[in-house]
């Protein structure tokens, strides 16, 4: 019996920032990071491969948790420095025809009405291959760069996004699908009576609406979200489309898939109309010990730069990790940032966080390009599905070939992944099987 394929996207891992600036094959002029060429060759290879989405990762600000200093930070571009996302998002869909672009944007930095307005216009120059990636804010920095004291308590930010998302969604269609009438002969552009203010007024989002452009081909961007706490996968279960999903081991992906359908149904959804993407980052070659080699040279770097790696986590938590002994488990951690990142760090010690590399603890996914992907049909055949987002924080030109001319190929063979788009639209191609 033939295997249902599953999905593959890819995380822009740091954003539009720099990449591997100190690695080999970062290539020749590391100071171009600012110009979107990597990424827009990124974009293009992973429409080669067949990939449903790139999603560009975002942060807007030079964090300064670690060591309550941005030094790190800076001097070894730990997370940052970042450009707009929305930008390079246009650079790749001008250059691309089929996959998805989506872009994250922060319910806590933008106006409902300037985020409708922008993902609407994403969508309308991409012919439907526009997402958003729905944010929250997790970084005090971040909330300081737009004027407020600090991040929002956890659980509030999701009782904001709720309107937020709710206000967003009735923008995008306050216009009627069949509006814009255009009509030369009888001089009508746009039919007054289809298009409507919405007048949303909650606790905390207020907007009259209309909005200043006709709905969008998709009609709504795809919504995609990466809540992981309690609060973070009930919000995801009510209004994502897709979600970035983080989990260790195989049992613990079945484990969030299944709570994630069940919200779903909770919600009168149909479960299937939400694809749960896990992060992984395979690291393949053309021969096994080749694949040990580079994968052991990555944990060796990442114990040569424990500041590196320790300052991204106190990013992430919002925890000075330098306040903790090396060699002593952390203890009961307490975040107003990413709860679930910080709940794995719990009782392990900062050197073993940082000495695990970037592989996934009891994921490992490293081998030839047969073994790696034999490997990946047999997690989702036990995850139930529904497919992977692949990412690599130090992305090079070299690591993405690999992906998407070495290790789809051999999917393919396999007949788990798509060898061709079967739809135009981004949501169309998402829900496809």
């Amino acid at each position: 019996m033939p295997k249902k394929p599953f999905h593959l996207a890819w995380f822009v891992s740091r954003g539009y920032g720099p990449k591997a600036w100190r690695m080999p094959w970062g290539g020749p002029n590391p100071e171009q990071w600012v110009k979107p060429d990597m990424l827009v060759d990124v974009a293009r290879a992973l429409e080669r491969a067949g990939f449903d989405y790139v999603m560009i990762e975002d942060s807007s600000n030079i964090p300064y948790t670690y060591q309550n200093a941005h030094d790190t930070y800076l001097r070894l571009a730990v997370d940052s420095p970042k450009l707009d996302p929305a930008v390079l998002a246009s650079f790749m869909i001008q250059a691309t025809k089929n996959i998805g672009i989506i872009t994250t944007l922060s319910t806590t930095e933008y106006p409902p009405y300037l985020l409708a307005r922008l993902t609407n216009t994403l969508d309308h120059v991409s012919e439907g291959r526009a997402g958003w990636n729905l944010v929250t804010g997790s970084n005090d920095g971040g909330a300081q760069n737009y004027g407020l004291a600090g991040q929002f308590p956890h659980d509030q930010r999701y009782d904001m996004a709720e309107e937020f998302v709710d206000a967003v969604t009735q923008l995008w269609e306050s216009w009627d699908a069949d509006a814009m009438v255009i009509d030369q002969e009888r001089e009508i552009f746009a039919d007054p009576a289809k298009v409507h203010p919405i007048h949303y007024e909650g606790e905390y989002v207020r907007t009259r609406g209309p909005l200043a452009a006709p709905r969008s081909p998709q009609g709504r961007p795809v919504i995609c979200q990466a809540g992981g706490s309690p609060r973070g996968r009930a919000f995801a279960a009510k209004w994502a489309e897709t979600i970035i999903a983080s989990a260790g081991t195989v049992e613990a992906m079945k484990s969030l898939r299944e709570d994630i359908r069940a919200r779903a149904i909770g919600y009168g959804r149909n479960p299937d109309s939400i694809k749960i993407l896990f992060l992984i980052s395979p690291l393949v070659d053309e021969f096994h010990d080749s694949a040990i080699a580079r994968r052991d040279a990555r944990v060796v770097d990442a114990k040569t730069h424990m500041d590196w790696h320790l300052a991204s986590f106190s990013r992430l938590t919002g925890i000075d990790l330098s306040k903790y002994h090396l060699d002593e488990p952390l203890p009961e951690l307490t975040s107003n940032g990413h709860r679930t990142v910080a709940k794995q760090f719990e009782g392990r010690t900062p050197r073993q966080l940082v000495s695990g590399g970037s592989s996934t603890p009891g994921v490992e996914l490293v081998g030839t390009y047969q073994h790696v992907a034999a490997q990946m049909s047999e997690i989702i055949d036990e995850v139930g599905g529904d497919g992977f987002l692949l990412m690599q924080g130090d992305l090079t030109r070299r690591y993405v070939t690999e992906i998407a001319d070495g290790l789809v190929p051999e999917l393919q063979r396999l007949g788990v992944v798509r060898k061709k788009y079967e739809h135009k639209m981004l949501r169309d191609n998402l829900m496809a099987y």
